[in-house]
């Protein structure tokens, strides 16, 4: 008789208590507690764009006098889109009878009431406070008590005389597209999953990035007052060793050195924000004296980069996207059969569990400072090369 067959299958339930993002979800109100990456700094202007973050219809702009500002566009007045307003000095005025909103929703104008509206000072509109750093606007999304000090990185502050801060918002490390259309937690689980890249990236897809990436590595897992962090050995069989350190910092920050392997901490780090459930962007700083250095470093199949593959290659040549989405919308978790080299994985997914309880309880997540001077995050993850120094990268021996 034949055993193991689908029929009677009964599918789990996602970990809607980690993945679900919304107001009041429990992971939800943890993300809420931190400044969020939304735009590129370009990308307000006296135009209106609409954003949606964390499961919230927004509008981002700046005034005419060069202030951002980040509104919940439903007019309070009577309900028409703000993405539709008009942009001045102080603020945006809504299309339909003309309120004047600032960037922190105070009522400038009323144009039709007398006096330019006599009670205007008794309505706002919703809006959340915003920040200018490294290239990206920040927003806080959370209770107006509880805000903490935006968080500056070492990796970013420090630049060579050359050397100019890139940002970028096409979804760097996500092997797709710029917005990409599964739940966020499949992607940020797998920065903490270094097996993936010998099989999906090398026997699978080709070596898409250097011969060293493509050994097993032995991997140790370890918690960190931000997160949890991997340090994967692979003996590149010429008396050296590499050592890379590959971090998750709460709540999404991603920290991934350059997989084509430049030598020291890494230039650059990520945060995986997401739009609402089901989808989600990556917005990534580097340093680096190319300015082309984040578009340079996407992955390709057999040459050919993501976007242009056909629907054959795609399956013969699957990258993250491809792997992380066909997982699911929300990936049934439940169903999950973790082994001893899912580690990563299950201490991410514990970490988290403990935040929610400890914002449900009234408490703090890690890593949220409301000092001034506790606002440097030190960043350990890298590529760091041991033994002999003069050794070349395997990759050099090969194109020798």
């Amino acid at each position: 008789m034949d055993t193991g067959t689908a029929y009677g299958l009964r599918l789990g339930q996602p970990l809607n208590e980690l993945a679900q993002v919304g107001p009041g979800t429990p992971y939800g109100e943890v993300l809420r507690r931190y400044w969020h990456p939304v735009a590129k700094v370009e990308d307000a202007t006296t135009r209106p764009i609409s954003l949606r973050v964390l499961g919230e219809e927004l509008v981002l702009f700046r005034t005419r006098k060069g202030k951002a500002g980040l509104l919940h566009p439903r007019c309070i007045h009577r309900g028409a889109s703000l993405f539709y307003g008009g942009v001045e000095e102080e603020g945006i005025r809504c299309c339909y009878h003309g309120w004047v909103f600032d960037t922190e929703g105070h009522c400038l104008e009323q144009p039709c009431e007398p006096e330019l509206g006599l009670h205007r000072d008794r309505v706002r509109q919703p809006w959340y406070p915003v920040e200018e750093q490294y290239g990206l606007i920040w927003a806080y999304l959370g209770p107006p008590e509880k805000k903490p000090v935006l968080p500056r990185y070492d990796t970013l502050e420090e630049l060579a005389d050359d050397e100019q801060l890139i940002v970028n918002d096409q979804g760097v490390g996500g092997g797709g597209p710029a917005e990409l259309d599964f739940n966020w937690l499949q992607h940020w689980e797998n920065v903490m999953d270094p097996f993936h890249v010998p099989i999906l990236h090398a026997r699978f897809s080709g070596n898409q990035f250097t011969p060293e990436m493509a050994l097993i590595p032995e991997v140790s897992y370890e918690y960190t007052p931000l997160g949890v962090r991997s340090i994967q050995m692979r003996e590149l069989g010429d008396g050296r060793q590499l050592r890379r350190v590959t971090e998750v910092i709460f709540p999404n920050l991603r920290v991934v050195a350059s997989p084509k392997l430049s030598s020291g901490q890494t230039n650059m780090i990520g945060w995986v924000v997401p739009m609402d459930d089901t989808n989600f962007r990556i917005f990534t700083v580097a340093r680096d004296a190319d300015p082309d250095f984040l578009a340079k470093l996407r992955s390709t199949h057999e040459g050919k980069p993501w976007k242009e593959l056909t629907d054959l290659e795609h399956q013969r040549l699957p990258g993250d996207y491809e792997a992380q989405k066909s997982q699911g919308a929300i990936s049934l978790h439940s169903e999950d059969h973790l082994t001893t080299t899912d580690q990563g994985i299950a201490m991410i997914r514990r970490m988290m569990a403990k935040q929610h309880r400890a914002v449900a309880a009234g408490g703090d997540p890690v890593g949220v400072s409301f000092d001034e001077a506790e606002r440097l995050v030190r960043i350990e993850g890298g590529n760091y090369f041991e033994g002999a120094a003069d050794a070349p990268l395997l990759a050099d021996a090969v194109d020798d």
